[in-house]
């Protein structure tokens, strides 16, 4: 069984960067990042095929954020920059059960078939 582990939240300030890290334990696909505040839906922030490593990127960190992946250490990164009071969430990698997925379907939850814990990454002003 896939189990995915994230690293690399904390706390930082407006501006900061960070790099969030997410090892897959078994075979890596599509794999993406989402985030979510208290009382809010979970929203898309990037997605990276595994399969020529195509990416996508949600509008609000378009620019800011970029997705990549390591083969060999089956991990997925999400480097952010610029950082938001805004981007306070919690992070959660979660993985596809296919090596591509589309444009259309890359932003849905319902894609993705396993999920990590998620780790918290504030941005304080």
């Amino acid at each position: 069984q896939v189990q995915l582990v994230e690293s690399g939240g904390g706390t930082v300030q407006v501006g900061a960067s960070l790099r969030l890290s997410c090892f897959a334990s078994g075979d890596v696909f599509a794999m993406a990042w989402f985030r979510q505040v208290p009382g809010k839906e979970r929203e898309f922030v990037a997605s990276i095929n595994w399969s020529g490593g195509s990416t996508i990127y949600g509008d609000s960190v378009t620019g800011r954020f970029d997705i990549s992946r390591d083969p060999a250490k089956k991990t997925v990164y999400l480097q952010m920059n610029s950082l938001r009071p805004e981007d306070t969430a919690v992070y959660t990698c979660a993985r596809a059960p296919q090596l591509s997925v589309s444009v259309e379907r890359a932003t849905l939850t319902s894609t993705y078939d396993t999920w990590g814990q998620g780790t918290q990454v504030t941005v304080s002003s």
